[in-house]
């Protein structure tokens, strides 16, 4: 994934967090804020309660890949956030990526909605 695609600065993630819209199910959550920009940007955030530097970025890893997947599902022209629960690392890949295609769905409809 690209930088331009990618959120980082504090700035940003806190302007999301703050203005943005949210969904969360039992293993992870997410944000979602219009950029106006044409394109989406995303952040993950993976807290050290879910465990050491390796699983976190393993769980780090597998969002990414969720997100490029499902990329052409989420609407574009937004700031997403991705925040992942204690528990998400225990989980196979298939059963991450239904989380994550259940929170874009519900986040897409609740997203039209606003509009």
């Amino acid at each position: 994934m690209k930088k331009k695609y990618l959120l980082r600065k504090n700035k940003e993630y806190r302007k999301v967090y703050n203005k943005g819209i949210s969904l969360a199910n039992r293993h992870a959550v997410i944000f979602a804020m219009e950029n106006h920009l044409g394109y989406s940007r995303f952040g993950y955030s993976v807290s050290k309660k879910i465990g050491k530097a390796v699983v976190r970025n393993k769980v780090r890893r597998r969002l990414k890949d969720v997100c490029k997947r499902c990329e052409n599902k989420l609407a574009s022209g937004y700031d997403y956030i991705i925040i992942a629960r204690k528990g998400i690392e225990k989980l196979e890949f298939n059963s991450v990526r239904d989380t994550m295609e259940n929170l874009v769905y519900r986040i897409n409809k609740k997203t039209a909605r606003k509009n």
